[in-house]
């Protein structure tokens, strides 16, 4: 098959959306399918040039809204030569156009929503919510209602999904989500610790993700400073950009606190230093107030170390069952009670809860199942489609 992913962009500042296609493309290609990618982006954009898989990228998009009229006359000259085509993410002007041009060239599409339609963001910011019920019924209802599948990474993101907008209506399809198992090595701990040697020979809980509000960064500062007394030695590494522009406030809060010394900030790591901070920290810590599926706390799974996550990271059950980490509310109660567990446990029980996160991984979130689940379902719609 010739699969075609549509996004926003691929930066991969944005999040778990276009890291979730390349690992979903590695598994495709090697069973010998072929993946591409249609953005929003810039052409000029050096994320577009550095990205792994090709790229049209036919912005600049404008607007909040990410608009960009080359869309939909790209669509109708290349979509035809696609076996599938999956959209990525809702509320930006690349869903609907996907949906008009089906519409128009009568061609099945699939939707990843991502957490989108998650309720915590109704809860967060009602005002936005608001305006997005004012187009709902002419936009996202009907991109939603006529894909061929609505496709979630878990069985709590699709029940979830239902509780947005009481006009709702979709074929739901849960096909999983997961990375591949890292090729790590001892330079990577190496290169981490060049790139950042204050960190050598630290120990320190590892943050890794976007410093924004919906992480718990500020609820992990907080329960961070109330647990400094249980394991002075423990240091806090906060890895990831600064997408809201927040990181200055929330560096005043541990100078107020006094955990500033404590705590670096390494901004974003990809690539070796990426694996490396995963190596080397102790283990991961995600307070989310609303996680759709996850992927750092995968990836540290997969480097065995165990994983300290707030009960609104949707694939915490699954966690907590197989013993891979440590659960709590997205409270600052919640996220010191999880600091304070993990500086309880000995030598031997950190390792036993490191292994047993790594057997989670393998048992549960590696991406060939999920992929091969997604192209049975990609290929049965083909077959239905047939004369």
């Amino acid at each position: 098959m010739r699969i075609l992913h549509v996004i926003s962009s691929v930066n991969p500042a944005h999040g778990g959306p276009i890291e979730g296609i390349k690992q979903f493309a590695r598994a495709h290609i090697r069973n010998g399918h072929q993946v591409e990618i249609c953005s929003l982006d810039d052409p000029c954009a050096d994320w577009v040039s550095n990205c792994e898989l090709p790229v049209h990228a036919v912005g600049p998009a404008y607007t909040h809204y990410r608009y960009a009229s080359a869309l939909l006359g790209w669509l109708r000259a290349h979509v035809h030569h696609f076996d599938a085509v999956i959209v990525n993410g809702i509320w930006q002007y690349h869903a609907h156009a996907v949906w008009r041009a089906a519409r128009e060239l009568h061609f099945q599409y699939f939707v990843f929503t991502h957490g989108m339609l998650d309720p915590y963001f109704k809860h967060r910011y009602p005002a936005k919510h608001l305006k997005k019920w004012l187009v709902w019924p002419w936009s996202e209802y009907r991109v939603l209602r006529d894909a061929e599948a609505v496709l979630f990474t878990s069985e709590t993101e699709r029940q979830l999904a239902r509780e947005s907008f009481w006009l709702y209506r979709a074929r739901e399809r849960v096909v999983g989500y997961g990375i591949s198992p890292p090729n790590l090595h001892p330079g990577q701990i190496e290169a981490f610790h060049e790139a950042f040697p204050d960190l050598r020979g630290k120990r320190f809980l590892l943050f890794l993700g976007r410093i924004d509000p919906k992480k718990g960064c500020d609820l992990l500062i907080e329960g961070f400073a109330r647990t400094t007394r249980c394991d002075p030695a423990l240091q806090l590494v906060m890895a990831g950009p600064d997408a809201t522009y927040w990181r200055g406030a929330l560096e005043a809060r541990a100078n107020e606190l006094g955990v500033a010394s404590r705590i670096r900030w390494v901004g974003m790591v990809s690539g070796d230093l990426k694996w490396g901070a995963l190596s080397a920290c102790e283990a991961l810590v995600l307070p989310s107030h609303q996680e759709n599926f996850g992927i750092a706390v995968v990836e540290a799974m997969a480097c065995g170390k165990p994983v300290l996550i707030s009960t609104e990271v949707n694939i915490w059950r699954e966690i907590d069952a197989d013993g891979g980490g440590l659960v709590a509310p997205d409270t600052a109660d919640g996220t010191a009670s999880l600091i304070e567990r993990w500086t309880a446990l000995s030598t031997s029980e950190r390792w036993f809860l490191g292994e047993r996160a790594r057997a989670c991984f393998e048992r549960r979130f590696t991406v060939e199942g999920a992929a091969a689940r997604l192209r049975g379902l990609l290929a049965g719609s083909r077959q239905a489609d047939a004369p």
